[in-house]
């Protein structure tokens, strides 16, 4: 079978509900649109679903000056880009960089949906954040992920995880959906785990280079229909696909060839 992509997504806000697309713009931070947005506590550090689950079920929606927030037994609230001033201190793991306030309206809608003092801020100029030295150049970015521009997953590796799952204690959990991975772009074709022997890959006519498997949390055992935390797919990964110290699921990605778009349907070859 020829490998091809058999879906893209992009995260508009961070730890947020995704959205399927047709086709993306590759930036150099990432796919356009993808995790521009962040939730953060009020000093400005990243709150994720790994400790508010239920922001899985924060919808957002993009337009083209912002986007619109749903969530279930909510009004949805139209939330416009911010201006860049004044710029803030936010911080994504190791990362201390600049963003911009969405506001008060903002920042009571997720802070009453979720229980908790919160705020949404923007990222207006993603050239701040480096991908970490180790695994890329001086020159890389990433927008507001964890820690790298693009993630691709297969889904034969999938139906391994979830074949395993089945074999397991925790059977009643499974299968597992794609969507707990949060990937960008997935792969058919491959065989299972041939993503960990990736280097360099041309995906349509753009080309990434492979830098590093992607460590697993235990926001994958987050359900992203009702926010309840189970204990798969993490149990089984950490019996089966550790590396060293990380549980590992797909790979991560840097692009090399900004500007091109990647669509569904787009052959996809190994370079080394």
């Amino acid at each position: 079978m020829p490998l091809v992509v058999s879906s893209l997504h992009r995260y508009p806000v961070k730890s947020c509900r995704g959205e399927s697309v047709a086709e993306a713009a590759v930036e150099p931070w990432g796919l356009a649109g993808d995790r521009r947005w962040m939730v953060t506590d009020p000093e400005g550090t990243f709150v994720t679903a790994r400790a508010r689950p239920r922001l899985v079920l924060v919808h957002p929606v993009v337009d083209a000056g912002g986007l619109t927030l749903h969530a279930p037994g909510v009004e949805p609230l139209r939330v416009p880009v911010p201006s860049i001033e004044p710029l803030e201190d936010v911080v994504v793991w190791r990362n201390r960089i600049k963003a911009t306030s969405a506001g008060a309206e903002a920042a009571a809608w997720l802070s009453a949906f979720l229980g908790a003092d919160l705020r949404l801020v923007h990222l207006d100029d993603p050239t701040r954040r480096p991908v970490d030295p180790e695994f890329g150049t001086a020159a890389d970015r990433v927008s507001l992920a964890d820690g790298y521009p693009v993630l691709v997953t297969s889904e034969s590796s999938l139906a391994a995880l979830n074949g395993w799952i089945a074999e397991g204690p925790n059977a009643v959990e499974g299968p597992v959906p794609m969507v707990r991975f949060r990937p960008n772009v997935v792969v058919s074709g491959t065989a299972p785990w041939a993503e960990d022997d990736w280097s360099l890959l041309r995906i349509g006519e753009a080309r990434f280079r492979a830098v590093k498997p992607c460590g697993r949390c235990v926001l994958t055992t987050v359900d992203a229909e009702t926010a309840v935390k189970g204990r798969e797919p993490l149990a089984t990964l950490a019996r089966h696909r550790r590396m060293g110290a990380m549980i590992v699921f797909g790979m991560n990605l840097i692009p090399d060839d900004p500007g091109a778009v990647l669509r569904v349907g787009d052959e996809i070859k190994p370079l080394a």
